[in-house]
Order: structure tokens, then sequence, then C-alpha cells
């Protein structure tokens, strides 16, 4: 894992505010190149791709706990069932 996945994600985790190179978060919600992937609900954690199926994406996603994303033929798995990237909660 990169340093700056570590660092920005580590700051989402503590709900803390934090810019690292391409990503952000202001504590809520983790952002890659401006596109909200990750956010705190009261449920848990929700994300989403935003539609970009990019390595960098997968990174970020993969750091935050409960939430192991793998590529097969281009499709993407989500703790080991396809999904299509859209907003989904992870407990």
């Amino acid at each position: 894992m990169r340093k700056i996945t570590s660092d920005v994600v580590g700051a989402f985790m503590l709900k803390q505010a934090r810019t690292v190179g391409n990503s952000h978060t202001d504590g809520s919600s983790l952002y890659l190149h401006g596109n909200e992937i990750a956010k705190h609900t009261d449920d848990g954690i929700m994300i989403t791709n935003a539609g970009w199926s990019s390595n960098t994406t997968k990174e970020r996603l993969n750091a935050i706990p409960g939430v192991s994303i793998s590529q097969k033929n281009w499709a993407w798995f989500l703790n080991g069932n396809e999904w299509d990237g859209s907003w989904i909660l992870i407990k």
C-alpha cells in the first residue's frame, strides 16, 4: 500500500480532514480526483468506484477495513461478489 493511501484513508477512518496528493477527506467523505468514493453514514461506510475502475481507486477502497476488491476479466469483485461499482454499504 502506498503511503498516500495509508495517510488519507487513515484520516478518513478517524474522521479527520486531510489532503494528500490527488486524494482528500473532510472526515465524512473520501475523495479521489474530486470524486467521492467513500462516506461515513449512520449505518456504516458506503463505497463506490464513482465510475472509475482504476487501480488507484481500487487501492484507496481496499485500504478501508472490510473491503476486498479484486478484478478478473475487467469485472470487479467486492468481497468475492461481482460488483458494478455503485454505492454499497460496508459493515
